[in-house]
């Protein structure tokens, strides 16, 4: 007798494609623009731009701190990156200006604050303590990608932590859905022709199961020192670099959850001595703080223990001593 495997009688959910016209539009806004703004729109087009987000000296000393590194980057050998990409990786560690005023910027941080923090409460015996997990960076990547590059396929960041969309047609009313927000500021025009990365509005609403429709992504192009924001959740990816002569520069990092596993792991990626130098709020947005409860302690103590001994048993920024003893039990 004939077997069928799993494989074979499994059946893909179909989806009758999205029109254009039912997309939402992609908002933009000022550097000073209200994160709640900000934040609603996300909700409704999973993106947006923000204009002059990055002082143009700023860029340029940004530029300067990571050109070397971009220099002595290597071909990519898969085909996810078109092998005309070189990437900086670990940038928070490699431009303390990008760690700063990019990484760090205030309106970023605002949105992923709202999206990305983490409140809970539990039981200890009879004592109701309540706990908030802080975001955390993701990783932090230069691009440089030049002329002849490819599309790259449409993807989504979120994949990385194994979500699971279900399709909804308003964003929910808690931030459960998503795992992180993409933050991507030119150092150079990234333009139509030159390979800006391109995005579906309204993508982060769709289930897992719907595949993504190249012909509905738009373009994020954008002037030197304009930000594209957009939600983890949303299929985006680089274009191609249809031009002879231009290089797009394209500072990025994403920030996600603090009780996740970072897609880049910074503590092996920055130099414990490059850390040191760092100061404690960037150590901290890397991950050296602890995730309440109790989630990344080092010997039962905040990770910041391992640059800073002195903290040693410091109840400081954690719980007090018989609380922490609790969520060691």
């Amino acid at each position: 007798m004939a077997t069928t495997t799993l494989a074979a009688i499994q059946t893909e959910r179909q989806f009758l494609p999205v029109k254009a016209d039912s997309l939402p539009p992609v908002p933009t806004f000022e550097v000073d623009a209200n994160p709640e703004d900000v934040i609603k729109a996300l909700k409704i087009s999973g993106g947006c731009k923000v204009k002059s987000a990055v002082d143009k000296g700023v860029l340029a000393q940004v530029e300067r701190e990571l050109r070397p590194h971009i220099e002595a980057d290597v071909v990519w050998e898969g085909d996810f990156f078109p092998i005309q990409t070189r990437r900086v990786e670990g940038m928070i560690g490699k431009s303390p200006i990008c760690a700063e005023h990019i990484i760090n910027h205030p309106l970023y941080q605002a949105v992923c604050k709202e999206f990305l923090t983490t409140k809970n409460w539990y039981w200890s015996g009879s004592k109701k303590v309540f706990a908030t997990s802080d975001p955390q960076l993701n990783n932090s990547i230069c691009f440089s990608i030049g002329p002849g590059a490819w599309d790259q396929p449409l993807h989504r960041d979120s994949w990385c932590h194994q979500t699971n969309e279900q399709e909804v047609d308003v964003y929910p009313d808690n931030y459960d859905r998503d795992v992180g927000i993409g933050w991507f500021v030119a150092g150079k025009p990234a333009t139509k022709e030159n390979g800006a990365t391109r995005f579906i509005p309204g993508s982060h609403l769709w289930s897992k199961d719907r595949p993504p429709q190249d012909e509905l992504a738009v373009h994020a192009e954008l002037e030197p020192g304009d930000a594209f924001m957009m939600l983890s959740s949303c299929y985006h990816g680089g274009s191609a670099n249809k031009t002879s002569d231009q290089e797009r520069l394209l500072f990025s990092c994403f920030m996600t959850k603090g009780w996740l596993r970072q897609e880049e792991n910074q503590y092996l990626a920055i130099p414990r001595e490059v850390v040191l130098k760092m100061p404690v709020h960037i150590q901290q947005l890397m991950g050296y703080k602890l995730s309440q409860p109790f989630c990344g302690w080092v010997e039962s103590d905040d990770p910041r223990v391992v640059l800073d001994p002195s903290l040693k048993d410091d109840p400081s920024g954690h719980y007090d001593e018989e609380e922490k003893h609790e969520a060691l039990k």
